[in-house]
């Protein structure tokens, strides 16, 4: 892993996650927060009002922000990413 990029630990609900898991969903709609950055990593805890102990990886390969032209409401991204197994 790159030392400039960053690990986000993010709270993530049990359907999404599974999404995630299964491949199907291969985006993030965040509130833009955090300074992410392409090559950043989410790590997704599965929360169920509180944490199941489950969690995935996934890194950021592209970000859209300040798109209001796109119905993309202001101060929130979506970011493109793709599952990981362990950090590079």
């Amino acid at each position: 892993m790159n030392e400039s990029h960053k690990i986000h630990d993010l709270k993530i609900l049990p359907k999404y996650f599974n999404a995630v898991l299964k491949g199907l969903k291969t985006f993030e709609l965040r509130k833009d927060d955090r300074d992410y950055e392409v090559g950043d990593y989410l790590r997704l805890r599965e929360w169920d009002e509180e944490y199941t102990g489950n969690f995935t990886t996934v890194r950021v390969l592209g970000i859209l922000q300040n798109c209001p032209e796109y119905g993309l409401m202001d101060g929130y991204c979506i970011m493109s990413i793709e599952k990981v197994d362990a950090y590079e």
